[in-house]
């Protein structure tokens, strides 16, 4: 019986599609329950429509507090039996109501090589420190940001000239061979 995937997106679900190919080639053994969106015009819902895995829109504007909104996402993921909660390019930080419903069940992917350069524009934050390389690390999400333990990281060298985008293209390549990795490492440790 393969393991069920909660996936969270906010964009274009570039590693959503990465996971659903590793499912599809028999690189992964899970499943993906529900993606869940908290925006609408995500273009990330297509791949999963398009796989014939159940979307749902939640939009955070329609709570009142933070909170509020991650009891919703709970409930609806646990409402699908959901055992790992996959975040791929969703745009929210997560309250403790979220992050203790699913203690060390949350994997999030991160466009550096934590600890370094964490939050917002890692590619850029890494180009103005000078690194001459970069990466991809997925960790256990806990309650602070980008924080929580890792579980698979991979270097990408920074070329000269390189700029922010061109940066990202190369991490982004990687980091579609490693979370589906990482996924099969977690639950099969669990």
């Amino acid at each position: 019986m393969s393991r069920k995937l909660g996936v969270l997106i906010s964009g274009r679900g570039s590693n959503l599609k990465a996971i659903i190919d590793a499912i599809a080639r028999g690189d992964l053994a899970a499943s993906i329950a529900i993606v869940i969106s908290n925006r609408a015009d995500a273009p990330g819902l297509e791949h999963a429509a398009k796989a014939g895995i159940e979307t749902l829109v939640l939009s955070h504007k329609n709570y009142r507090t933070r909170e509020e909104y991650d009891h919703a996402l709970v409930g609806e993921l646990k409402q699908r039996g959901v055992e790992l909660v996959c975040l791929a390019g969703f745009m929210r930080l997560l309250s403790p109501v979220f992050v203790d419903a699913f203690p060390n069940r949350i994997l999030n992917i991160h466009p550096s090589l934590l600890p370094d350069y964490p939050g917002l524009h890692p590619q850029q934050q890494a180009l103005d420190a000078g690194a001459t390389v970069s990466g991809a690390t997925v960790h256990i999400v806990n309650a602070e940001l980008d924080a929580g333990p890792i579980v698979l990281q991979r270097q990408v060298p920074v070329m000269p000239g390189d700029t922010a985008g061109t940066l990202a293209a190369r991490i982004l390549e990687i980091e579609h061979q490693l979370y589906p990795e990482a996924i099969t490492k977690l639950l099969t440790s669990a």
